[in-house]
């Protein structure tokens, strides 16, 4: 697909008004955008470009689309302010993440309620004081697509970090000492799931005025494996996605 630049057409996503629909599934990873978009009807790939792949359909008759959002807080960022651009206002963020409360295993959904904002790109929006949340419609139909599904889910603060292997190696790191105490400062408050975009996506959602919410696989859980309990491992999203689709014909119906 060819790129093109004008005034109507967002720099990084390459769309303009018109491309996207108003509900839009964010995945991290572009591969998994075909995948989601095979649960629409009649989807098109919208646009391909940089790591931000979208394709349009319908769910119930209603516009929707799916555009990846690549790894991380800056990438997420983009994606969501140019999305909003063109009309888009109704976020869900399906990725995968790892466990951190004992309680959480490797197959579970966690929905967001919040981030914790260990991370840069929010910083960019708002000061530390202000947290970042779900949208509490989208977070409500989350929960209840889960409960249709009757997939085992939990509901929570989720950690956000810019660093993979500051999470998966913090001790060789030369800011150890932060990483690590900081990490038991998340686990002692409860924090089910450590991932890299869902802070960054509140916080831009608040200061643009959508909606947004987060679903996310549990892939596994290393403080299960520090202690020697079983700890399954999920590297399939298909139960995500599936909690995301049901949420946005939920969202669609209360909408209406």
């Amino acid at each position: 697909m060819s790129t093109v630049y004008s005034k109507d057409v967002q720099y990084h996503i390459n769309m303009k008004e018109g491309d996207v629909g108003r509900y839009v599934i964010l995945p991290g990873d572009p591969k998994r955008c075909e995948k989601i978009a095979k649960h629409f009807d009649n989807p098109v790939l919208a646009a391909d470009h940089r790591e931000y792949v979208t394709y349009t359909g319908y769910l119930d008759g209603v516009k929707v689309s799916v555009t990846s959002t690549g790894i991380g807080g800056p990438s997420a960022a983009i994606a969501l302010e140019e999305l909003a651009n063109i009309g888009a206002d109704t976020f869900i963020r399906v990725g995968t993440s790892g466990g951190m409360d004992v309680n959480v295993m490797g197959g579970d959904l966690v929905i967001a309620s919040g981030a914790i904002r260990m991370e840069g790109t929010s910083r960019e929006y708002a000061p530390m004081e202000f947290p970042a949340v779900s949208d509490y419609k989208v977070l409500n139909a989350l929960v209840e697509a889960s409960e249709n599904l009757g997939k085992r889910y939990h509901v929570g603060v989720v950690q956000c970090k810019d660093s993979f292997y500051g999470q998966h190696s913090p001790e060789i790191k030369p800011v150890s000492y932060d990483l690590m105490n900081k990490w038991e400062a998340w686990l002692r408050l409860g924090a089910l799931a450590s991932e890299m975009e869902s802070a960054a996506l509140f916080i831009v959602g608040a200061f643009r005025k959508v909606r947004v919410g987060a679903v996310l696989n549990v892939v596994a859980n290393q403080e299960r494996r520090k202690l020697g309990l079983d700890d399954p491992q999920e590297h399939d999203t298909e139960a995500a996605i599936k909690a995301a689709i049901e949420a946005i014909r939920i969202l669609i119906k209360q909408d209406k």
